[in-house]
């Protein structure tokens, strides 16, 4: 086991990665840009490096000034939480060239899965349901126009480096493919300097359904069961729940061997996520992260595990602490993503904090970094917060969801707090009614926007 582990992250997650640490007995190192200097993860854990300015590109994207603090602080092992470093194999072949352990899958594996194209081929030799579409990259419009025809309008054109939603654009029909490909194309260039895409069917209902994999990286690896992260806003989660509402235990049991087996036949190690979309009963394959997700936490609640735990165990050369027999669903778990953003049009509301009080009570779950005269930064990702609860079953879970964010205060800035309290009086939430589609028609018609 790691008598010292670095964690290049920062806010809630990197606070999250500091607990596990301490309840291990395990020393941890923060990094911090000058602009966290004073964060919540600095204050936690047992040491802490400054690794440079503000901008993540000088400090929690830098190579040089993560290794560097390992090597001063003497730290074995690095965790990347999530963002950031996490899925960059480069990054992960430096750490081990350095003798470092990377707390998470193999350099190779995250290539695999990092490139949409090479990820959907290893899918489908694997066994995984994949989306129908075009084989590998569309290399021009004649093309496109000839697998849209095949596959069948409406078609969706994607960028091959893709994610969050840049370089993807939908062709309702024959007359939509020029523009959506060209204008796809010139997104991904932008956006990733690849301007390679492919082309998939678009469903027209599906949710968002994502499968928990974690292997030890010697053949053997279990399914954690399915999280629905179908309300999304412009392609990004906004809240997600376990189980999902809609999945029926044979269907879990299904798709979850199939991943199961898949991440076991790689020789995967550590936590991964196998996301699809889901219409009539099949499921879709979309890409696989090779990393913990935000979401991990309502996975732990209903299975009762420690996912930052078993990656570290892992890591170390322990074995999984859990065979697939061991995990048994125990009621149901939501997740609201807090963001400091201001209603309606969502623009980031950095700031000071002037008064702030996480729920408490049964059930309830309060992941953040923030706290009184805390002053969140206008360079990073706008998340502050999860509010997780557990119930018994979906609608205690819904109720306790409610009554938590009645007790949550965040003074100074904006935050989406009022969205949630606003979702949770509408049917379709309760009743689980709905696709990956539905939250953004929601936000015309409520805001407007």
């Amino acid at each position: 086991m790691f008598d010292k582990i670095l964690i290049a992250n920062r806010g809630e997650i990197a606070l999250r990665v500091v607990r596990a640490c301490r309840e291990m007995g395990i020393a941890s190192v923060a990094v911090h840009s000058t602009a966290d200097a004073d964060a919540m993860h600095v204050r936690m854990a047992d040491e802490a490096v400054c690794i440079g300015p503000a901008p993540s590109s000088e400090s929690y994207l830098s190579f040089p000034a993560i290794i560097s603090a390992c090597e001063i602080t003497g730290a074995q092992a690095i965790h990347p939480g999530y963002g950031f470093l996490s899925e960059n194999a480069n990054f992960v072949q430096i750490v081990e060239d350095h003798g470092l352990t990377f707390i998470g899958p193999s350099a190779e594996h995250i290539r695999i899965m990092g490139d949409k194209i090479t990820a959907k081929e290893t899918a489908k030799r694997l066994g995984i349901p994949v989306v129908p579409g075009s084989d590998g990259g569309v290399p021009d419009l004649e093309t496109a126009r000839k697998v849209a025809a095949e596959i069948g309008y409406p078609v969706i054109i994607k960028a091959t480096a893709g994610g969050g939603g840049r370089g993807m654009k939908v062709a309702k029909g024959p007359e939509d493919i020029d523009t959506a490909f060209r204008t796809a194309r010139t997104e991904a260039k932008a956006a990733f300097g690849n301007d390679e895409v492919y082309i998939e069917k678009y469903l027209q209902r599906p949710r968002h359904i994502e499968i928990q994999v974690f292997g030890d990286g010697k053949g053997k690896a279990v399914h954690l069961g399915e999280r629905d992260c179908s309300l999304q806003r412009r392609h990004q989660k906004v809240l997600e729940e376990a189980p999902g509402p809609c999945i029926t235990p044979e269907e879990r049991a299904r798709i979850g061997k199939i991943c199961a087996d898949a991440v076991a036949e790689i020789n995967y190690i550590g936590a991964g996520t196998i996301e699809f979309l889901y219409e009539d009963g099949e499921f879709y394959f979309i890409e696989m992260n090779t990393r913990l997700q935000v979401e991990h936490p309502v996975t732990e609640y209903i299975f009762g595990v420690d996912l930052v735990r078993e990656q570290i165990r892992v890591a170390s050369g322990l074995p999984m602490s859990f065979g697939q027999e061991d995990l048994v669903i125990n009621g149901h778990a939501i997740e609201a993503r807090i963001n400091a953003e201001k209603l309606p049009n969502f623009a980031p509301s950095p700031g000071r904090i002037t008064q702030y009080h996480a729920p408490g009570g049964l059930g309830v779950r309060m992941d953040s970094a923030l706290y009184d005269g805390y002053r969140i930064p206008p360079y990073y990702d706008s998340l502050i917060g999860k509010l997780i609860v557990h119930g018994r079953d979906r609608q205690e879970a819904l109720a306790r969801l409610n009554r938590a964010l009645a007790e949550l205060i965040v003074d100074g800035v904006e935050t989406t707090i009022p969205l949630f309290r606003d979702l949770l009086q509408d049917e379709d939430i309760h009743s689980g009614e709905y696709s990956i589609h539905w939250l953004e028609k929601w936000l015309a018609r409520t805001y407007g926007n």
